[in-house]
């Protein structure tokens, strides 16, 4: 089994699972998780599959990365009349709403066949941690932009207050900054996404970015809502936040997968995730947390002891939020997400210095508005490079994003000329910026 979850998820649904009647009936003894980086999941599953050893199925994610193995024809429709078990599976589906705050909870193929299913339901926003907010006399954000706000620089670079996750090794954190892309607009949604990592520590993986937020590490950390009820669970001192009317509601998938060894054992594993005496009762452990996506989970006595989940999955269903576009995202995430690693993660040395000062002079009233926000335009530019397929100068536009996607994820060669082209660029425009800053400051 593929996936994106950790080892707590890994660990209790194992367990639960290989001690439940159904996995006994068909004589199931064991899980082997492959917990692999969503990057790596296509060509991971075509080198299985191509050496015999086929994986079965893939769970966590996000809709995004199982919209993309799909598309490559990595997902094994439910068809009933190839493996009778996948009749489990759409089962269970009927006791899923067909969509959660506008949200799909699975995918119809073009074959009219269902793909993918929501195992559990994300929301996305940030956890602060009230105590060190506090401490610093620092306000509590309330949207995506407020991340990169310079009161949160006031402290740079001792002291990071906010928390976020390299993109290329966290899903939920690249939904994030897709949804920020979305809400606000390639351009602004950039600037937005350049500050906010100019405020922040940069960290391997999301559940980093919780852990220290729990600690008091840092005020803020982006999360996805499970990782922030825990935080909740774990600390009092830490809320979880939705930025009004700036997220979105995702199901989060499982699939049985092409060139499947065990495809009948697979669809019996995912119709037990799906049921609510089975895997639905996964997400209710409290070192876990996350909203289930069959709501009949509650009427189990287990659930009866969740009613904060219960209220969170209604609070979710209600919050405004934005109509997020799928297909675009499957089209740039591998775009974006390397030009993010490249020009605000490999940067962000040369990115976070400069930042520290304007920041300061600007709150100490060294510069004015106008010339902070001059320096702010300079800052979060786009940069100018080479297209290694046309040889001619241009910039990081959607358009572009676009067309350089399926390129990233396939060439080896164009991938390594345009992260050292963007790392550079983006090191040599920060510079500039610094300069610019020492003009106008005298020093």
């Amino acid at each position: 089994m593929i996936t994106r979850h950790e080892q707590t998820i890994q660990d209790v649904a194992r367990r639960m699972f290989l001690n439940s009647e159904v996995a006994k009936r068909y004589n199931i003894v064991n899980i082997v998780f492959l917990p692999v980086n969503a990057e790596q999941w296509p060509e991971y599953i075509k080198n299985a599959a191509a050496k015999g050893q086929g994986i079965d199925v893939a769970w966590g994610g996000g809709p995004t990365l199982f919209n993309l193995i799909d598309d490559q024809g990595l997902i094994e429709p439910l068809d009933t009349s190839k493996v009778p078990e996948y009749a489990l599976v759409l089962q269970e589906m009927k006791k899923i709403p067909p969509s959660i705050a506008g949200a799909p909870t699975y995918k119809v193929g073009s074959d009219g066949l269902v793909h993918w299913i929501g195992a559990s339901v994300s929301s996305f926003g940030f956890t602060v941690n009230k105590d060190i907010l506090s401490r610093y006399n620092l306000p509590t954000p309330a949207r995506w932009a407020d991340l990169g706000n310079p009161v949160y620089a006031r402290t740079l670079p001792a002291v990071q207050l906010v928390g976020i996750a390299d993109p290329t090794m966290s899903t939920s954190n690249t939904r994030m900054f897709e949804i920020i892309l979305q809400a606000y607009g390639w351009d602004a949604g950039w600037r937005t996404l350049t500050l906010i990592a100019a405020n922040a520590k940069v960290y391997s993986g999301s559940s980093d970015v919780r852990d220290a937020v729990i600690r008091g590490d840092i005020a803020i950390g982006t999360t996805i809502d499970f990782y922030g009820y825990t935080a909740q669970q774990q600390n009092p001192a830490c809320l979880y936040v939705i930025p009004v009317n700036e997220s979105i509601v995702n199901a989060d998938p499982i699939a049985i997968l092409k060139g499947a060894r065990h495809p009948r054992e697979a669809a019996v594993f995912v119709a037990w995730v799906l049921n609510e005496t089975g895997g639905q009762l996964v997400w209710l452990d409290p070192n876990i947390n996350r909203l289930p996506v069959n709501p009949r989970v509650f009427d189990t006595p287990e659930g009866s002891k969740r009613p904060d989940l219960k209220t969170a999955l209604a609070s979710v269903e209600k919050a405004g939020g934005i109509s997020f576009n799928e297909t675009l995202s499957s089209l740039w995430v591998t775009a974006v997400v390397d030009y993010f690693k490249a020009t605000l993660v490999d940067a962000h040395d040369d990115l976070q210095p400069v930042w520290a000062q304007i920041a300061q002079a600007y709150l100490s009233g060294k510069i004015s508005k106008d010339q902070f926000n001059k320096l702010v335009d300079s800052l979060t530019a786009p940069i100018t490079f080479t297209d290694p397929l046309t040889k001619t100068q241009t910039t990081f536009t959607l358009d572009y994003a676009l067309k350089i996607s399926s390129y990233l994820a396939s060439d080896p060669t164009i991938y390594q000329n345009l992260m050292n082209q963007w790392r550079d660029a983006a090191r040599a425009r920060y510079l500039k910026t610094a300069a610019l800053l020492k003009q106008m400051t005298g020093s």
